[in-house]
């Protein structure tokens, strides 16, 4: 006998929740600790994203700020274009292992045209969303150990020079807004008053709250920290000073910087607001930013990704989301497309074959024409070739008959010439017989 299948029982979710009082002790109570234990096995991850530029302090912070020395190289000043350089560290405090992510933005701010500065900064965070992502919609996926780059906070390092923000900075700040948590931070907090530090930092505010910027504000939900963070949220931006040299103050030794006029104390909070800094970033808010990071700025990136590939949620109609049908739709315009951009490349293609055998063509005819144009000049060339060389054989013709007549006029006047003697000599034979002969004349006549 074939079982029959029982109706599936739909689900009211519109039911009131009762509450229940147990009878005595389950356990249950002990979650939160399981989810400590759990997460202090695991560790954490955080990643600080410091934009500022060349020189203004932001690698003296970090290792000021976690109070140890990270590695960095050495920027210049004459980058072509601001480049993102990511360094991980392994840090452990008590029971608590951070894998912490510094990224520091080499060449920001010193290009002599600032207006694609913060561009590979909005595609360096994008690109670790899109890392996020691609690992999300993975059929096997390890989110567990898988190592999160997304930037959960941007120490922005304002300078201390200006009585305001540059346009750099206000346009950085807000590209920036809606992709991460940005804290201000007033750098070398030592080298201005503190009339004019006061000064710098309400004009810093009106600009940020004019030009409709959106900072981080510590969360004042939990009462725990609601009275702490909303003092500290009148304090920003925080003006701070980096060092990790230790000063001798007094009987003891501390960290800060020594001056001619001075000394200056980074824990100071006469000094400076670094303490209340590192508080609120690590002490208080840690886990907020990163809650932030993934609930806020990940969740919209998220989103727009999702519907540019056709996915949406159940419509206010209360129709089911069916992803086979997406996945469908979705293929069919991208056949659609593709057909559409093959024809078009085949179109293009066929027109460049007719354009290129038209400029052949044409080029065959102007070969063909010079080479008729040179066909001429070789038979004129020739024809002009053998003309000289018909009145050149005439010459040589009239040359030769020359010759030869003076070779003949020469060989008579030397026979001439060798008969010339004997006829001389034949002559004065004659002229000695003469007087006796005119003696005999003469005397035939006497008688």
């Amino acid at each position: 006998m074939g079982s029959q299948q029982e109706p599936l029982v739909p689900i009211n979710t519109n039911e009131e929740k009762r509450t229940l009082e147990l009878g005595g002790h389950v356990g249950f109570d002990s979650l939160p600790d399981q989810l400590v234990s759990k997460a202090s096995a695991q560790g954490f991850c955080f990643n600080i994203l410091c934009v500022g530029e060349t020189g203004i302090g932001k690698s003296t912070l970090m290792n000021t700020l976690f109070n140890t020395t990270f590695e960095n190289e050495e920027a210049s000043h004459y980058g072509q274009m601001v480049e993102l350089r990511p360094h991980t560290y392994e840090l452990r405090e008590s029971n608590v292992n951070l894998k912490l992510t510094v990224v520091h933005t080499v060449g920001f701010g010193d290009q002599i045209n600032k207006e694609q500065s913060y561009k590979p900064i909005l595609e360096y965070i994008d690109a670790q969303f899109a890392k996020f992502l691609e690992e999300e919609l993975k059929i096997k996926r390890s989110l567990f150990n898988y190592h999160d780059t997304r930037i959960h906070i941007c120490l922005y390092f304002i300078a201390p020079n200006g009585h305001s923000l540059k346009s750099l900075d206000l346009v950085t700040m807000k590209k920036l807004d809606s992709k991460v948590n940005i804290i201000p931070v007033i750098a070398k907090a030592d080298t201005v008053s503190r009339n004019e530090l006061e000064k710098l930092k309400i004009k810093v505010m009106s600009e940020l709250v004019s030009n409709g910027v959106q900072i981080y504000q510590f969360p004042t939900e939990d009462e725990a920290v609601a009275e702490i963070n909303s003092s500290m949220n009148t304090l920003l931006p925080f003006a701070v000073v980096g060092s990790v040299d230790d000063v001798k103050v007094g009987n003891k030794m501390v960290k800060g910087r020594l001056y001619p006029w001075g000394s200056v104390e980074v824990e100071n909070e006469k000094h400076c607001d670094f303490v209340k800094l590192r508080e609120m970033v690590l002490r208080v808010n840690m886990e907020d930013l990163r809650e932030q990071t993934h609930a806020r700025h990940y969740e919209l990136y998220r989103r727009c990704k999702l519907e540019e590939m056709g996915f949406k949620d159940t419509g206010t109609d209360s129709q089911s989301f069916s992803l086979q049908q997406t996945y469908e739709a979705k293929r069919k315009e991208f056949l659609v497309e593709l057909q559409r951009k093959e024809e078009e490349m085949r179109q293009m293609f066929v027109n460049k074959v007719k354009e290129t055998e038209a400029e052949l063509k044409e080029k065959e005819k102007e070969l063909h024409e010079r080479f008729e144009q040179l066909k001429r000049m070789h038979q004129e060339e020739k024809k002009n070739l053998e003309e000289k060389r018909r009145e050149l054989e005439e010459e040589m013709n009239a040359f030769n008959r020359r010759k030869v007549a003076a070779e003949t006029l020469m060989g008579q006047a030397l026979q001439g010439c060798s008969q010339q003697p004997f006829k001389k000599d034949k002559d004065k034979k004659n002229f000695f017989s003469l007087p006796s002969a005119c003696s005999l004349t003469s005397g035939r006549n006497l008688n």
